[in-house]
């Protein structure tokens, strides 16, 4: 299933658009049209263009359309001649409105939507086709001998567009009318739904009212208004404003509803931001668009056209660099959509570095960066260096995503994992903090020398067990170092298989003897082997420090269920961490003027499974410095102790 996801990923990767659901075949019919196609399967008319983009150039019979089935045909998917003598096929014509077509066909707004559900949620667009119910002869003849209302219609009456969490008493108070007169404006009016239009007279509405926890506010556009209008009025880039209202790709009307990002008090939703830690979506200041450049090693170039997709598929999944940067890129996109939802427009350029530090150059020397913010990646040392030395001088920051080796002096490199030397002060840091009244001891073969030198320099107090150059632990030197009337503190140092397999098990038959707790400063890929028991390491309350924590399925539910419905498979580390490091750089723009800017004036930020506090380096360029310490208990939860 993710060899399959990621295939397609890769198909998709400079024109991406994933399936979060199931989807199937829509023959053309004749005469038929993409508004009545979107009407049919209860979908909007740009989400028919999103699964096939070549049909805004229009559609010929017999032609075949991707269509999503999560939701059945609506009411208005009916074609038979029995419905076709209840409705009557309306083609909108410029300046019309919903509420003008309501009362050219006697009929309520609500009725109209009611058989046009794209409506509930879109503008009316001149040229579409539009059902509306027919009344029948009774319901004119009572609509006919009906009285007219007390208060008659006049000049005063206006439209108004009724806005999210908006209430017949709200509206009255407004306009300062009563509820009853409200009625009697409307006598069709049932349920208030966000963009009904309603009838209201005197006083002026207020144009702009804030909602969602004031993170944004809704503003209904006034005459002669105009998109670059707003967007000086509000502070925004088009983009932006377009990517929150996509009616707006039809045009500006008067009397839409358009939401607004509220600068002024930005509150921020804090989906996939922790609130221990600074919320940079609280603090978007800046809604330029942001020009975002992403170099990955995709390696299309080891790519035959040729190959059958099955053929693909084994190439990728041979290839684990190629796999690890479609990983990661499918994050990078969550990221760019989420921050979407924000308010901030992203222009995303990818580019395929082939891991060759001469492909970086080459890419660098035939395209032109002047207006890019930031680049993250490539992934590798020697590519990634390239490129934060290629564009130095222009002052544009390089995030290193990946690598933990500390480069030379480059101003704008900034490296977002922090290095196995900072892991190990951490871990050190840690136990020194928490070393009172514990018994410490250190376990340290030869291949870990280095280690114990420093563990044994920080604890002079600690006692020392060296297992042999063969990898034989001593139990007896092990059972006479430890305490049973304090709680023992184990630092177990070595990268051989044998030697942890050895101690660990050993240690766990001592676990109900004595207070035991496992550490160490470098958790390596031995400690993943399966002799090493995980069991055992739950019991033995195993501490290590990490560049990341395992994510809470249910602080983090929203995000790994968005995840999984876009590619149908749960995110692994490094889609995580193609999130955690994209949000955080996009939002880091939108808080400030420029990544500098944010990184001099905001704290530490944490996402799904990553944190991030850069630190300027002496030698120049900027490090992530967040590290956790986690911990194991005996239900083999994953824990964050500091």
């Amino acid at each position: 299933m993710k060899k399959i996801a990621v295939l397609f990923l890769f198909f998709q990767m400079f024109a991406f658009e994933a399936f979060a659901q199931q989807y199937k075949y829509h023959i053309v019919k004749r005469g038929e049209t993409t508004q009545e196609i979107a009407r049919h399967y209860n979908i909007s008319e740009e989400t028919l263009f999103k699964f096939n983009p070549d049909a805004r150039r229009g559609i010929e019979p017999n032609g075949k359309l991707v269509v999503p089935i999560s939701s059945e045909p609506g009411e208005t998917s009916q074609a038979s001649g029995q419905d076709d003598q209840k409705f009557v096929m309306h083609r909108v014509k410029r300046q019309e409105t919903l509420f003008s077509l309501s009362q050219e066909y006697n009929v309520s707004i609500e009725d109209i939507k009611r058989y046009n559900k794209h409506l509930y949620s879109e503008e009316l667009r001149r040229g579409e086709r539009i059902r509306i119910p027919k009344k029948s002869s009774q319901v004119l003849v009572e609509q006919k001998t009906t009285p007219p209302p007390s208060n008659p219609l006049d000049l005063t009456v206006k439209e108004h567009v009724v806005l999210p969490q908006e209430t017949l008493y709200g509206i009255s108070r407004k306009y300062n009318i009563t509820i009853a007169e409200l009625q009697r404006l409307n006598p069709n009016m049932e349920n208030l739904q966000p963009g009904m239009v309603i009838q209201v007279r005197n006083g002026n509405a207020e144009k702009v009212v804030d909602v969602e926890g004031n993170l944004f506010k809704y503003y209904q556009v006034q005459p002669q208004e105009t998109i670059f209008s707003l967007t000086r009025r509000f502070g925004i880039s088009r983009d932006s404003l377009v990517s929150l209202n996509p009616a707006l790709n039809d045009g500006l009307k008067s009397g839409m509803v358009l939401k607004i990002p509220n600068i002024e008090v930005s509150e921020g939703v804090g989906e996939y931001v922790v609130e221990d830690y600074i919320n940079l979506e609280r603090k978007i200041s800046n809604y330029k668009t942001k020009n975002l450049v992403l170099m990955l090693p995709f390696n299309k170039n080891k790519l035959v056209v040729t190959d059958t997709s099955s053929n693909f598929a084994e190439r990728i999944e041979r290839d684990k660099v190629m796999q690890l940067s479609l990983d990661f890129y499918s994050g990078v996109l969550m990221a760019v959509d989420s921050a979407k939802t924000l308010g901030i427009s992203t222009d995303l350029t990818v580019l395929d570095t082939e891991q060759n530090a001469g492909k970086v150059n080459l890419l660098l020397n035939s395209r032109n960066f002047d207006d890019v913010d930031a680049v993250i990646g490539p992934l590798l040392q020697s590519t990634v260096e390239t490129a934060a030395r290629g564009l130095e001088r222009k002052n544009i920051p390089v995030i290193s995503p990946l690598t933990k080796k500390q480069t030379t002096s480059l101003d704008n490199y900034l490296q977002a994992r922090p290095t196995d030397e900072m892991l190990r002060e951490a871990m050190i840091s840690f136990i020194s903090d928490h070393s009172a009244g514990k018994n410490l001891v250190i376990i340290a073969d030869g291949s870990a020398a280095e280690n114990r030198r420093r563990l044994s320099a920080a604890f002079p107090s600690a006692k020392v067990v060296t297992p042999s150059e063969g990898g034989y632990l001593n139990q007896g030197h092990v059972a006479g170092s430890l305490d049973k009337t304090r709680p023992n503190w184990i630092i177990l140092e070595s990268n051989k298989i044998g030697v942890l397999s050895n101690a660990t098990s050993y240690l766990n038959s001592l676990a109900d003897s004595y207070k035991i707790t496992l550490l160490t400063t470098d958790r390596n890929r031995s400690f993943e082997s399966d002799n090493v028991s995980n069991s055992h390491l739950g019991k033995l309350n195993f501490h290590y420090p990490s560049v990341d924590r395992a994510f809470d399925p249910i602080k983090n539910r929203n995000f790994i269920k968005k995840y999984f419905d876009k590619y149908g498979v749960v995110p692994d580390a490094a889609a995580v961490r193609g999130f955690d490091v994209t949000y955080d750089v996009l939002l880091r723009l939108a808080s400030a003027d420029d990544l500098y800017e944010s990184i001099k004036q905001d704290g530490t930020t944490q996402y799904v499974e990553n944190k991030f506090n850069y630190e300027h380096r002496p030698n120049g360029g900027f490090i992530n410095n967040s590290v956790y310490i986690l911990a194991y208990d005996r239900e083999l939860n994953l824990n964050v102790v500091r």
